[in-house]
């Protein structure tokens, strides 16, 4: 019998925790769904990842509102995925004047978001239970990387002061997306990774760049964060704890490639390759969140990295359930 298409028999509402990670530092988390990030400074507010809708918004929103009434000013969009993105129209009633992304999101966005939105929305029927509050794509505003400060656009890297506290913002490296950006708040040594890191949650990389992946996880290393707000999973904290998380997607990403790039010598078909990466990934990660929804799009894009095709195909709800047939069925 063939499984339920991605996440589509995940229909159960999770539990939601609003954590505060330092004085300035909230997390927002729900057992293995998509995570945001909060910053509150003494004059404004940083959200970084929307949520889906607006609606979802507007959960956030009521959790923030319990500890600060700042004006949420900035939105950070860790990469162009819309269950990240598809929330952002909420946050205008709350002051917010700037939507943040990189350049290689802003063009990620451009190249195939209107696919994308469909994708997921088939995809994750739960978490879009409020399509009908989506205006549309979101664009944003502040683009970091662009390099034409005359376009609203920010070379290299953006510090932003909230007051009492700053976030720097940039593009570490290709990874989840070639265009994912991190929020780092250096006074408190905490990391906002986006799906660059996960933990004990399914490593979605069907628009990945695996072959780059680690070298960035190292860079996020390099700081020495004592708390990360992953993509998926709780917030950790503690040095051994943010190492766990890093060295837990490093591994489902290396694992991942191996199988692929062995596949791709042995000239496997597709469904041969599923077969093959399911012996080394079913023992280590088969028990996590959306393992099984992640797992035929991760080796899709594995298989073709491994013979070459450098940037991702697009996802479109037709290619993915022509995939999902193939691979599930």
């Amino acid at each position: 019998m063939s499984k339920a298409f991605a996440s589509q028999a995940d229909l159960d509402d999770k539990t939601i925790t609003f954590e505060q990670l330092s004085p300035h530092c909230w997390a927002y988390t729900a057992e293995g769904d998509p995570n945001s990030g909060v910053i509150i400074g003494d004059k404004f507010i940083m959200v970084a990842d929307a949520t889906a809708t607006p609606a979802m918004a507007r959960d956030l929103i009521q959790r923030i509102r319990t500890v600060s009434d700042k004006p949420i000013k900035y939105v950070l969009l860790t990469h162009y995925h819309a269950v990240r993105v598809l929330g952002a129209s909420a946050y205008a009633a709350e002051g917010a004047s700037e939507i943040i992304a990189s350049q290689g999101t802003l063009e990620l966005i451009r190249e195939r978001g209107a696919q994308d939105m469909q994708s997921e929305m088939e995809r994750f029927p739960r978490l879009f239970r409020n399509a009908e509050s989506v205006p549309g794509l979101t664009w944003p505003t502040l683009i970091v990387g662009g390099g034409d400060p005359t376009r609203g656009e920010v070379p290299g890297r953006l510090t932003l002061d909230l007051g009492g506290i700053t976030v720097d913002i940039w593009h570490p490296g290709p990874g989840h997306t070639r265009g994912d950006t991190i929020a780092w708040i250096a006074a408190e040594k905490v990391l906002f990774s986006g799906d660059l890191v996960e933990y004990e949650a399914g490593v979605y990389t069907g628009d990945a760049q695996l072959e780059e992946w680690p070298a960035t996880l190292e860079a996020l290393r390099a700081l020495k964060a004592e708390a990360i707000v992953p993509g998926r999973g709780i917030a950790m904290k503690g040095r051994a704890d943010v190492d766990r998380a890093l060295d837990y997607t490093r591994r489902w990403v290396e694992t991942l490639y191996r199988c692929g790039k062995e596949a791709a010598a042995a000239d496997m078909d597709l469904k041969t390759a599923m077969a093959h990466t399911r012996k080394s990934m079913d023992p280590i990660f088969g028990h996590v969140f959306i393992y099984e929804h992640c797992l035929p799009f991760d080796v899709s894009r594995a298989y073709d990295e491994a013979k070459g095709i450098k940037n991702p195909r697009i996802w479109t709800a037709e290619r993915d359930q022509e995939m999902w047939k193939a691979l599930q069925g």
